[in-house]
């Protein structure tokens, strides 16, 4: 069998957010998850549109089309980010990623119902391996001497859970409302920047309505400023237009579910950060998820 070349560009978007987690740890820390996503945001269109204008990829576009992906931009990563840091507030990372990793499913639940996808038997049972790999190698991937392993709650946890499924419903619905242009053939780099511009004039917006947590923690240096640039071309630039690139042929549900081993490919990179092997649970999650995903990339 043949795989999809699509499957492969899901899978190397999961490996720009994998490597876009661990390095941005420290700017999100300095600014703030606000102020980290809105520097963020506009370090890539700084990026992005001296290349759309210059390939003029931007002509051709419909105002439908404009205002489709626009659309798609604020649902999937303006309130999509938004509730995921909210969540990862109140109940810390590794809850959230749990919860974050359902949206494997939503891709796939809203494909069917909406779009009209269907996977076969095989493509189905990849899937539920996948996600279920993934949320074992984050609920167990800790050693029983680290610290902090589900974090203490902040604030409500049923507004917690309610955030982080959010955030995951989100991520699945901004891949639906994006597929019927994506599938017209329009250029995913424009798509990218689209996106990305509705979703940092929503930032500024929310920033000068006076929203307190909208403001940064610290002035960025030059440092940050670097990291932070790093950090967009690479998740954003590369790994948001791959998506994009890969939901013009691919199905919603399968891009989806391709996409959310991001948490699994952190593993290797967290042991070459930390100089620490993951523990054993993560290696059976690691495992289901390759598993699974083999599964579906041989359909």
């Amino acid at each position: 069998m043949l795989i999809s070349p699509y499957d492969l560009l899901a899978l190397g978007a999961a490996g720009c957010w994998a490597l876009t987690s661990v390095l941005s740890a420290n700017p999100s820390r300095h600014l703030g998850a606000f102020a980290f996503t809105r520097l963020r945001m506009l370090s890539v269109l700084v990026m992005l549109w001296p290349v759309v204008l210059l390939m003029g990829t931007w002509r051709g576009w419909e105002p439908g089309q404009l205002a489709t992906m626009a659309v798609s931009g604020l649902v999937g990563i303006f309130v999509g980010d938004t509730a995921l840091f909210a969540a990862m507030n109140r109940l810390g990372p590794r809850r959230t990623g749990v919860l974050f990793a359902t949206h494997a499913i939503f891709s796939a639940v809203l494909g069917f119902g909406v779009l009209d996808e269907r996977m076969g038997s095989q493509a189905l049972l990849g899937a539920a391996l996948v996600v279920a790999g993934v949320m074992a190698a984050i609920v167990l991937g800790r050693h029983k001497d680290e610290a902090h392993a589900w974090e203490s709650n902040r604030g409500s946890l049923a507004w917690g859970v309610a955030l982080g499924l959010l955030a995951a419903f989100c991520q699945a619905l901004g891949s639906l409302i994006a597929k019927p242009v994506m599938a017209t053939g329009v250029d995913p780099v424009a798509a990218t920047a689209v996106r990305v511009s509705a979703t940092c004039v929503a930032q500024y917006l929310l920033l000068w309505s006076g929203f307190a947590a909208a403001r940064a923690h610290a002035a960025p240096t030059r440092a940050v400023v670097v990291q932070v640039a790093w950090v967009g071309l690479i998740g954003m630039g590369v790994g948001m237009g791959l998506i994009m690139l890969a939901l013009q042929h691919g199905d919603v549900g399968t891009v989806g579910v391709l996409s959310s081993v991001t948490p699994v490919l952190v593993l290797p990179l967290l042991w070459m950060r930390m100089g620490r092997a993951p523990a054993r649970g993560a290696w059976l999650g690691a495992g289901l998820t390759v598993l699974g995903t083999a599964l579906m990339l041989l359909r």
